[in-house]
């Protein structure tokens, strides 16, 4: 058995394994097996592990201090594959970074000051920069908090989580194809699509191309599931996010449906009128509906509405503001892209919870450099 310390974090509505990257290096295995291991992978229950068998909640953070001008913390985000010996690295995690930057000021990552606490986060498998602001009162570094999220009713540490200069992280502009509006063609025919790189890639489309309305529940959504993996792949390769014949990464390009705000309830019951949100979004997370939002996939689509052209634009309700409020089956999610002084994109700002769960030792068995 390999002994590896970690400290298991929620972070807005995702639980987050973070590991200190000394840490794994010491183990002598590399990451990718280190992981399958830890979180038993291959078994779609991951009963065997530490993995929690849903997309939220089989992910982790490698973390280390950071050498880079302007940044104290650096991470590497993990989405650890569920049934599936895989692990990806091609993507962010904007609930994860919520958590690194709580794990950061309790493990002395970053110098506590007086009221509130910046952490300046980069996530090295896109090149993201975030900021994570945490109440720091004379200094502590808070164990608890009364801040709350959609999707879950816990309360944690309230974090104001900014993505720093988003749009165009992995491809190197908000619109991949130069285009705000795409046509990609599906099992069911040519359907429209705003491929969006902010945040994360993303593609989206039109909830009535598939004869939703956007507030379906999780299982309502999951009929379309089929249809947008298929168009996931032909929005990859015209992202150049992936060469024909070449695998698609699981994590991305993010894809979902919007539509124009209506009455609908949450998985939870709550009824949402129409005027309490801005735009209407399913999205898919690892081959199955997401049950709130990711959010780099919120930053897409608060870039993608500000976007005259995009699918986006053209069904959301606009707002003087730069507020993005999104309609997710967990409830009301809110986006606010806030202008940069220097002339860069805006930093989009939301606000999240984390809470630490535990620190703990991790018994992980691995045999001859794979897991057991």
């Amino acid at each position: 058995m390999l002994r590896l310390q970690g400290e298991m974090i929620r972070g807005g509505t995702s639980k987050c394994w973070i590991f200190d990257h000394h840490d794994v290096v010491a183990t002598g295995v590399d990451a990718d097996t280190l992981l399958l291991a830890a979180y038993n992978a291959a078994d779609p229950r991951q009963i065997d592990g530490v993995g929690g068998a849903s997309s939220t909640t089989s992910k982790a953070a490698i973390v280390q201090a950071s050498a880079e001008p302007g940044v104290d913390v650096e991470y590497a985000f993990a989405q650890v594959g569920i049934g599936d010996e895989r692990v990806e690295w091609t993507s962010n995690c904007g609930n994860c970074a919520t958590a690194v930057a709580l794990y950061a000021v309790h493990n002395g990552l970053v110098p506590i000051t007086p009221d509130t606490t910046t952490v300046r986060m980069l996530n090295v498998n896109t090149g993201a920069r975030l900021t994570g602001t945490i109440p720091t009162p004379g200094s502590t570094a808070p164990h608890e908090g009364t801040a709350g999220v959609p999707g879950t009713a816990a309360l944690g540490v309230p974090v104001l989580l900014g993505f720093e200069d988003p749009a165009g992280t992995t491809t190197g502009r908000a619109l991949p194809t130069g285009r705000a509006l795409d046509t990609l063609t599906g099992p069911a025919g040519p359907v429209e699509a705003s491929l969006i790189d902010a945040g994360a890639p993303a593609a989206l489309f039109e909830a009535k191309a598939f004869g939703l309305d956007g507030t379906e529940s999780l299982t309502e959504f999951a009929a379309a599931v089929p249809a947008l993996t298929a168009l996931r792949r032909e929005a990859a390769l015209a992202m150049s996010l992936a060469d024909q014949g070449e695998p698609v990464s699981h994590a991305v390009p993010k894809v979902g449906v919007v539509a124009r705000s209506v009455s609908y309830h949450t998985t939870h019951g709550t009824l949402v009128a129409p005027d309490e949100y801005d735009l209407a979004v399913r999205m898919v997370s690892m081959h199955a509906p997401h049950p709130a939002i990711g959010l780099t996939s919120a930053v897409a689509l608060a870039t993608a509405a500000a976007i005259p052209g995009t699918l986006a634009h053209r069904v959301a309700r606009q707002t003087a503001d730069g507020t993005l409020r999104l309609g997710t089956p967990a409830g009301v999610i809110t986006a606010q892209a806030v202008p940069a002084t220097n002339g860069a994109c805006p930093t989009v700002l939301l606000h999240r919870a984390a809470r630490r769960i535990a620190r703990a030792e991790l018994l992980v068995p691995v045999l001859e450099g794979r897991p057991a």
